[in-house]
C-alpha cells in the first residue's frame, strides 16, 4: 500500500516544545482552561447602549413612518375638504349668477311678450316707450339699456331715452349676428363696451348683452327685428370679486361655452398677453373636478355650468394651495412626533436598563474573577440569565477544582514519560477556532458558529475522555472527523476528506489523539499552499492481527532523506501546527502498546505521503482500558462522573444565549462542564 504525505518548505512538524519546569506546565494548563472557557469573549460591551440604540431606532423609524402616513392622510382629507368647500362656494355663486341672469331674461320676456307683441309701432310708439320706461325704472340697478331694432338695424325704441351715435352699424355686432343665427334662442354675449348711445356723460360702460330675434308689427305688417337688453357687467364682476378674496393661490373665473373669458381676476394681464388661462379646455369639460397641468403647474380644476347661458364657472386650486393649507398640520405632526419620540426614548432607556442590568452585573462578576478575586457570581434577572450565572459559577468551581487536582497530581507523581509527551499539545488550534467562532457570531453566521461549537464540543469530549488514555477507534475517528470539519470551515473547503475505515474496527483499542496530529501536519505541510484541491484520505483495515490506520494526501511528497529524519530528529523546530509531531505520536504508541508498534512513513516527491499507524487488535473494554490508564486518571474519572446529558444541555443553552445576546457565552458552558 502506497501512501503519500505532503511536506512544506520548512519540513514536517515533529513534536511540541518541552516544558522546563513544573510551575510553567501548571501555568500553561490553567491558561488553556481559561481559553477553553472563553472568558474574554463573555464580556458584553455596551449592551445597554446597544439595546437602547436599537429600541430608539425602531421607535423613531415607526414614528417617522406613522408621521408620514398621518401627514398623507391629513393632506388627503384637507385636499378633499378644500375641493368640497370650493364646490359649495361655486354652487352658491352659480345660483346667484343664475338668479341675476334669470331676472334679465324675465326683463327680455316682459318687453317682448307684454309690450312688443301686443303693440303696433306706427300707432302705439309713445305707449311702447312709456311701458319700457316703467320696466327700466323697476330694474335699472341691473340694467344699462333696452333697445329694439328692425331688420334693417334701425333703432325703433330705446330706454333710457338717449340719442344713438352716428351710424353705429349694429348689423355687424356679435349680439345682432348671434340673434339672427339662432332664432329660437336668447344669446348672452361676452363683456364689451357699450357703443350704441350717447348720453352726454362721455362714460364708457362695460355690459353683457342679452339679444333675441323678435316679431315686430308696424302698420299692421309683421316683420322681424332684434331685442337687446344690456346688463351692467359690474354686477357680475362684483359677485366674482366676492369669491376671489383668498390669498392662498385659489381663484375663480367665468367663461362662455367657447372658452372666451367673461371674468377673470387677472383679466388685464391676460388681455395684455402677460398671463394666460386654459379656459378652452375648462369650457369643454362637464361639471366636475379635473386634474390640470398648465405651464408646469399642477392644479385642481372645478367646473360648474350656469343654466340658460352655457357659461362655465371655473374654480382653480393649485397644489401649492393645498401645501399652504397643511403648514399648521405639518407643524402639529412634527411637534407630536418629537414629544412621542422623547417619551419612547425615555421608556426605551428604562426597558434597556432592566434587560441589561443582570447581564452587566454578571459581566462585573466575571471581570472580578479575571482580576484574581473570587466573587460570588451574580445569579438573577430572567430565567436564561440566572441559568447562565449558575453555569458560570459552576464552571468557576470546576476550574478551581481542576487547578487543585493539577497541583495534587504534580505533587503525587512527577512528569511521567506519557504525561510529558501528551502535555506538549499546544492550544493554538483552539485559540484560532474560538476566534473563528467569535467572528462568525459577530458576522451573524450563527448556524455555522453553532456547528463549529458542536464539533469543538465533540472534539474536546473525546480529548478529555474522562481521563482515559486509551479509547476505542470509533471515538478516535469521531475526534478526527470533528477536527477536520472545523479545519474545512477555517480553510473554506480548500481540501476534501474521505474516511474509509471498516466498521468492524470501531470496537478496538487505540491511543487517543494520534490521528489529529497527523491530519494537522497533512493540512499545514501537505495541502496548505498548493494550487490544486487537496485530498486527504483516512483508511483502516486489519492484517494478520494488526490494525493499520493510514492518512494519505496527494501533495508533493518528500525525498527519502527527509522521510528518514521524521521519526529521529527530536530537535526539529516547528513552524506550524500544534507542536505535536510524528515523534510524539510514535512514542506514545510505543509506551502504551510496546516497541513493536508505531508509525511508518512512506513518501515520494510530487506523489504525496502516507503515514500509517500500526497497533495490535485489542477489543476495547473498561477492564482493558484500566490496564493502560494511570491510577491518577482513574481518580479523576470517578470524581467527574458521566455528564454527557448535562454536556448536551450546555451546548444547546450556549447556542441560544449567544444568539440572543450577541456574545460568545457558549464557550463557557461547553468547556466549563468538562
Amino acid at each position: 500500500m502506497k501512501n503519500k504525505y505532503l511536506k512544506s518548505k520548512c519540513g514536517y512538524d515533529m513534536q511540541g516544545e518541552n516544558q522546563n519546569t513544573e510551575k510553567s506546565r501548571i501555568t500553561e494548563r490553567v491558561r488553556s482552561w481559561e481559553k477553553y472557557g472563553g472568558w474574554t469573549n463573555l464580556k458584553p460591551k455596551g449592551i445597554q447602549t446597544t439595546l437602547m440604540g436599537v429600541f430608539s431606532l425602531v421607535s423613531i423609524t415607526i414614528m417617522l413612518i406613522s408621521g408620514f402616513v398621518m401627514y398623507i392622510w391629513f393632506s388627503t382629507l384637507s385636499r378633499e375638504e378644500t375641493v368640497q368647500s370650493t364646490q359649495k362656494l361655486m354652487e352658491q355663486t352659480g345660483e346667484s349668477l343664475e338668479d341675476y341672469l334669470v331676472s334679465m331674461r324675465q326683463v327680455s320676456d316682459t318687453v317682448y311678450y307684454n309690450i312688443i307683441k301686443e303693440s303696433d309701432f306706427s300707432k302705439q310708439k309713445q305707449e311702447i316707450q312709456s311701458r319700457m320706461n316703467l320696466l327700466y325704472e323697476a330694474n335699472k340697478d341691473n340694467l344699462r339699456s333696452i333697445a329694439i331694432y328692425n331688420h334693417y338695424g334701425s333703432l325703433l325704441a330705446a330706454e333710457p331715452v338717449a340719442s344713438q351715435k352716428e351710424d353705429p352699424d349694429v348689423t355687424q355686432q356679435d349680439w345682432y349676428i348671434q340673434a339672427l343665427d339662432e332664432v329660437e334662442n336668447m344669446h348672452f354675449s361676452t363683456p364689451h363696451i357699450q357703443n350704441l348711445f350717447d348720453d352726454g356723460t362721455q362714460h364708457y360702460y362695460w355690459v353683457t348683452s342679452l339679444s333675441r330675434m323678435i316679431e315686430i308689427t308696424d302698420s299692421g305688417v309683421s316683420n322681424w327685428g332684434v331685442l337687446l337688453v344690456d346688463m351692467d357687467y359690474a354686477d357680475i364682476s362684483r359677485m366674482m370679486n366676492q369669491i376671489n378674496t383668498l390669498n392662498n393661490g385659489e381663484y375663480y373665473y367665468l367663461c362662455d361655452s367657447n372658452g372666451e373669458i367673461i371674468y377673470h381676476p387677472r383679466q388685464i394681464q391676460i388681455s395684455n398677453g402677460l398671463s394666460g388661462e386654459n379656459s378652452s379646455l375648462a369650457a369643454s369639460h362637464k361639471d366636475g373636478v379635473y386634474e390640470d397641468d398648465f405651464k408646469g403647474e399642477r392644479r385642481k380644476v372645478i367646473v360648474n355650468t350656469i343654466s340658460y347661458t352655457g357659461w362655465k364657472l371655473v374654480g382653480v386650486i393649485p397644489y401649492s394651495a393645498f401645501i399652504h393649507g397643511m403648514i399648521d398640520v405639518r407643524y402639529f405632526i412634527i411637534l407630536l412626533m418629537l414629544l412621542t419620540v422623547m417619551v419612547l426614548v425615555a421608556l426605551n432607556r428604562v426597558v434597556s436598563a432592566r434587560i441589561s442590568s443582570p447581564i452587566l452585573k454578571l459581566n462585573a462578576s466575571v471581570l472580578e474573577y479575571e482580576a484574581g478575586e473570587k466573587p460570588e457570581v451574580y445569579i438573577g434577572g430572567a430565567e436564561e440569565i440566572r441559568y447562565l450565572g449558575y453555569s458560570i459559577q459552576k464552571s468557576y468551581e470546576q476550574i478551581d477544582e481542576l487547578m487543585k487536582e493539577i497541583i495534587i497530581e504534580q505533587n503525587e507523581r512527577r512528569k511521567s514519560e506519557l504525561d510529558a509527551l501528551q502535555s506538549q499539545i499546544n492550544p493554538h488550534f483552539l485559540y484560532n477556532t474560538l476566534d473563528s467562532i467569535t467572528w462568525m457570531i459577530e458576522d451573524g453566521r450563527n448556524d455555522e458558529a453553532a456547528f463549529m461549537i458542536s464539533q469543538l464540543a465533540k472534539l474536546f469530549r473525546i480529548s478529555l475522555s474522562k481521563g482515559h488514555t486509551v479509547i476505542n477507534i470509533r471515538d478516535e475517528l469521531q475526534h478526527a472527523r470533528s477536527y477536520m470539519n472545523i479545519q474545512k470551515i477555517r480553510y473554506k473547503n480548500a481540501f476534501s476528506v474521505t474516511f474509509d475505515v471498516d466498521d468492524s474496527l470501531y470496537a478496538f483499542c487505540i491511543v487517543k489523539l494520534v490521528l489529529q496530529p497527523i491530519l494537522e501536519n497533512a493540512i499545514n505541510y501537505g495541502i496548505n499552499g498548493t494550487d490544486d484541491c487537496g485530498e486527504i484520505k483516512i483508511s483502516g483495515k486489519m492484517e494478520n492481527g494488526l490494525i493499520i490506520l493510514s492518512v494519505t494526501d496527494n501533495g508533493i511528497g518528500m525525498c527519502s532523506e527527509e522521510v528518514s529524519r521524521l521519526l529521529t530528529d527530536e530537535k526539529r523546530v516547528h513552524k506550524h501546527g500544534s507542536g505535536v509531531g510524528l515523534v510524539n505520536v510514535n512514542n506514545r504508541i510505543k509506551i502504551v502498546f510496546g516497541k513493536g508498534y508505531g508509525i511508518v512513513v512512506e513518501s515520494e516527491p510530487d506523489e504525496g505521503t502516507t503515514v500509517s499507524i500500526c497497533i495490535p487488535a485489542v477489543l476495547y473494554t473498561e477492564e482493558k482500558e484500566e490496564t493502560f490508564t494511570k491510577k491518577r486518571m482513574n481518580r479523576k474519572r470517578n470524581r467527574r462522573g458521566n455528564k454527557d446529558e448535562e454536556w448536551q444541555k450546555d451546548i444547546y443553552f450556549g447556542r441560544n444565549i449567544s444568539g440572543a445576546y450577541g456574545f460568545c457565552v457558549g464557550h463557557v458552558h461547553v468547556f466549563g462542564k468538562k
